[in-house]
């Protein structure tokens, strides 16, 4: 029964995957994801970080700086976790799977870009709701990205997503927790 579930959820990721790739034919779509992909690997969130910086009181660079440790702490996460499961991407174990954009590192689940965005937009959304209008889309586009450029199954993305979610509310709760000692 389990080991039925499993291969109805490969079949699906790859039917997904497949369908989100196929839309990188297209030269423009392929260009664009590729520059949202690229601007997910920190040039977006460090402009993010920039105007919270800026704008925010000093109260809340107790979560800034507590947003950059679980960054830290997170890609130790997400590293340990691929050289466990040693997923192969999308496009190393399937022909018709074009790859997009070069990848940061050999293993596909789960995906990093995905996770590092979702824990800032959560947490720089907690300390400047107002730009939720900008991250949130940006952030489903990071996600997107990675699976139209060949380098990510959805459950990569959903699974790198449900672990940034968590993350982020145990940063949040640790900052508040912290400023109420402080």
């Amino acid at each position: 029964m389990l080991q039925t579930l499993i291969i109805k959820i490969q079949a699906l990721d790859l039917k997904g995957c497949i369908y989100l790739n196929q839309l990188s034919r297209n030269h423009h779509v392929a260009l664009f994801f590729k520059l949202i992909s690229r601007l997910g690997d920190g040039t977006f969130w460090f402009a993010i970080l920039c105007l919270i910086y800026l704008s925010q009181p000093k109260s809340y660079y107790i979560q800034v700086m507590y947003l950059a440790s679980a960054s830290f702490l997170t890609t130790l996460l997400y590293k340990a976790l691929k050289h466990k499961t040693t997923r192969p991407r999308p496009y190393q174990v399937h022909q018709v799977i074009i790859l997009g954009e070069r990848p940061l590192d050999h293993f596909s689940f789960p995906s990093g870009h995905t996770l590092h965005a979702v824990i800032s937009t959560i947490v720089f959304g907690y300390i400047q709701p107002a730009l939720l209008l900008i991250m949130l889309p940006f952030t489903v586009l990071v996600a997107i990205s990675r699976m139209v450029l060949g380098l990510h199954y959805p459950t990569d993305v959903l699974v790198g997503a449900l672990l940034g979610t968590l993350l982020s509310f145990g940063v949040i709760g640790f900052a508040s927790y912290a400023q109420i000692l402080l």
